[in-house]
């Protein structure tokens, strides 16, 4: 095991993605030029570590670049793992499943996490807690009700992912 979690920043059209890995599996992204804000979001036995920038991380960094580039499906094959309870766990296995160039609802997403419909505030609660965007693509889920809904990273960016993976 590594002492330090590895961090590179990547540009893109949606704004910079800091992408955080440690000992070969992506354990946070999101849409910041400061890894720090990603790293202090961890679990404190990767916060103990240390924080390293570093010039390529290899297949988290060539995934996005390929995603960008129009492989909508190259971002599925970066093994991620962020904490969580069975619960959790189970949500975003389901994100993690909704195919590019789809959305689902929060009801929809607890029911395809074998949740009831009713579980929709726990899917909310997962997407608004997820640590590895858009790897775990919580841009997917939209409110039942209509519009974009939220976004940690803002509603520009989630308009933007969702438009170039074509869903709207």
């Amino acid at each position: 095991m590594t002492s330090t979690v590895d961090a590179q920043v990547l540009a893109t059209p949606a704004g910079p993605l800091s992408l955080l890995v440690h000992d070969g599996v992506l354990v946070a992204a999101g849409f910041t030029t400061d890894p720090t804000r990603m790293f202090d979001r961890l679990p404190a036995a990767l916060r103990a570590l240390s924080l390293q920038a570093v010039e390529d991380l290899g297949k988290p960094a060539q995934a996005v670049r390929d995603y960008l580039e129009g492989d909508l499906f190259a971002l599925d094959a970066v093994e991620v793992d962020q904490p969580g309870t069975p619960t959790r766990q189970r949500l975003l296995a389901a994100l993690r499943a909704v195919p590019a160039g789809t959305t689902v609802s929060y009801a929809e997403l607890a029911e395809r996490a074998g949740l009831p419909r009713t579980a929709a505030r726990a899917a909310g609660s997962a997407c608004a807690q997820n640590l590895i965007a858009p790897f775990v693509p919580c841009h997917r889920v939209l409110p039942s009700v209509g519009g974009f809904g939220g976004y940690y990273y803002g509603s520009p960016v989630k308009e933007w992912l969702l438009r170039h993976e074509r869903a709207i």
